[in-house]
């Protein structure tokens, strides 16, 4: 069948109706075990019965009415997400590309209140991913994502990741800023060590930059903490998050102290649908759960349980597993095999995983997985590994890793 869809996606052939906790059911009545959560998305799986209940009571009443007006849903939201962080201010979007972008713009806003507009540029890092808007592949700097799109967006200047002394010898006159994801997703898993996020701090306040830090993966849970930074007590100005806070809902959001905010005053920025009431009401019901006592160290718990196993099944498959990275339920798979077949691999054993850079599978299931189906996805994973050894012996991988 001719799809009328722009073909910029290579798609699995499946297609799913439905959803339950960390269960999929295709369009032909198969059961997936799902630990991709569409790409760190489904924060809390399918169906779960307080988001469901926070659509239906929010959408039969109002759904957009425009930042012209006030939005107590948003107001309430934004009031949670500053008592639980760092942050003095909130500004919603509809995705995290959107709040890559305003993250970046109160930035430079910043600086350029502060009497230093020529300071716009940002250190970034080799490996990141911030999104797919101009101004974010220039940020993430793939040349896989840039090139064809004309010339580059100017203000990124790239180092390699975990390189402090890098950062500090790219650090010139018209730097303003340092972004950074404590944890690259997209890069394949690699977490960067408390002693570099300690080293990036004290070098913005050295230098008068600001610390900017994308948690669009990483954030509202993911990691055993309602942000990676609180596993490194490394605190950044500007925060950029997404994809969990809506669970499965668009809402993204940056957030910013009140000083590196307070270049974004009326008119400096602006969004059509970004906090509009039926999204925040989500976003709202979404922590609801994940502040909830106890959850947090569920979520912990399970990540070492999983992190544990997955150590357990390198040892058993050495020739397909290189390495485990990751925290929480932020894992990664390093492979010796093509990461795309192996993806395959665990599909067809009723699996999801997400391909990602460096050659790596990522495991990122929704934070109220069990015991159970930990190690029901390890038994599946476990079966991957042996389908992909066989060819491996067998020669018939189509080649090396990617």
């Amino acid at each position: 069948m001719t799809s009328s869809l722009l073909p910029t996606y290579a798609r699995a052939d499946l297609a799913f109706e439905r959803g339950d906790g960390a269960w999929l059911t295709s369009t032909t009545g198969e059961r997936f075990l799902d630990f991709g959560g569409g790409i760190a998305v489904a924060s809390l799986g399918y169906n779960h019965p307080h988001l469901v209940a926070a659509l239906n009571e929010q959408g039969g009443k109002l759904w957009h009415t425009s930042n012209l007006f006030q939005i107590p849903q948003a107001e309430r939201l934004a009031a949670r997400l500053v008592e639980a962080s760092f942050a003095d201010y909130v500004f919603f979007t509809n995705s995290g590309a959107e709040a890559v972008e305003g993250a970046i713009k109160t930035a430079r806003k910043y600086q350029s209140v502060c009497g230093r507009p020529e300071k716009f540029h940002a250190v970034t890092f080799e490996g990141a991913f911030h999104g797919r808007t101009l101004a974010t592949i220039a940020a993430g700097g793939n040349p896989k994502y840039i090139d064809g799109f004309g010339p580059k967006v100017e203000g990124f200047d790239p180092v390699p990741f975990g390189d402090l002394a890098a950062v500090e010898a790219a650090i010139g006159p018209q730097t303003g800023m340092i972004l950074v994801e404590p944890i690259q997703g997209e890069g394949g898993i690699r977490v960067a060590s408390p002693e570099f996020l300690r080293g990036l701090r004290q070098l913005c306040d050295r230098h008068d930059l600001l610390l900017v830090f994308d948690e669009v993966q990483s954030g509202v849970g993911r990691t055993g903490k309602l942000f990676a930074y609180e596993l490194y007590g490394v605190a950044p100005d500007v925060m950029a998050i997404a994809k969990g806070i809506g669970g499965g809902f668009p809402l993204g959001a940056f957030l910013a102290t009140r000083e590196a905010g307070k270049g974004m005053t009326v008119g400096s920025h602006g969004t059509t649908y970004g906090g509009n009431p039926l999204a925040t009401s989500i976003g709202g019901a979404v922590l609801d759960v994940v502040l909830a006592p106890g959850f947090m160290d569920h979520v912990a718990l399970m990540g070492l349980k999983l992190k544990q196993s997955l150590a357990e099944l390198k040892d058993r498959y050495p020739a397909v597993i290189a390495e485990i990275r990751g925290e929480g339920l932020m894992r990664g798979i390093a492979l010796k095999v093509p990461v795309n077949e192996f993806a395959a691999a665990a599909r067809a054993e009723k699996l999801l995983v997400i391909p990602a850079g460096d050659n790596v599978a990522r495991l990122l299931p929704p934070l109220i997985v069990g015991e159970a189906e930990i190690s029901e996805a390890i038994a599946r994973l476990e079966a991957a590994c042996a389908r992909v050894e066989r060819e491996k012996e067998h020669g018939r991988l189509s080649g090396a890793p990617a």
